[in-house]
């Protein structure tokens, strides 16, 4: 199970921590040095992109010199985004014919089919509120 919370703190602040420690600073209005809630959307596909390509294609021997994931979208409406778009950008590593191919093969099959993430936005998981702790 994965469980966060967010906590706005005395000072107006919004903090995001997890289980393991982990502290994360909110911006609820797009503004300051921090990510907003739909910035953190687009980390998590991203992010749970490349952390699952990047292991597979080294354990296949093939490295990348560089590799940037990123993440785009637009809204759609006041409230929804539309499509977002996964972006590499990747260095192969010098001399090795065959790195394009296995990274292009392992990044299609990880967003198709091992990113949680992608594939929970792509069929559409469900959000089910809870208002039992109010006092």
């Amino acid at each position: 199970m994965y469980e966060i919370k967010v906590e706005r703190t005395e000072d107006g602040r919004y903090v995001a921590t997890n289980e393991r420690g982990a502290v994360l600073e909110l911006s609820g209005d797009g503004t300051g040095p921090h990510f907003s809630p739909v910035e953190l959307l687009l980390v998590a596909v991203a992010g749970c992109n490349i952390v699952t390509t990047e292991p597979l294609t080294a354990q296949r021997g093939h490295r990348m010199a560089r590799l940037v994931a990123g993440a785009t979208s637009e809204k759609i409406e006041r409230n929804k985004l539309g499509p977002v778009t996964l972006a590499y950008s990747v260095e192969l590593p010098e001399g090795d014919a065959e790195a394009e191919k296995v990274f292009r093969d392992v990044a299609e099959r990880v967003e198709e089919r091992h990113c949680t993430v992608s594939r929970s936005l792509r069929e559409g998981t469900p959000v089910h509120l809870v208002l039992d702790d109010i006092s």
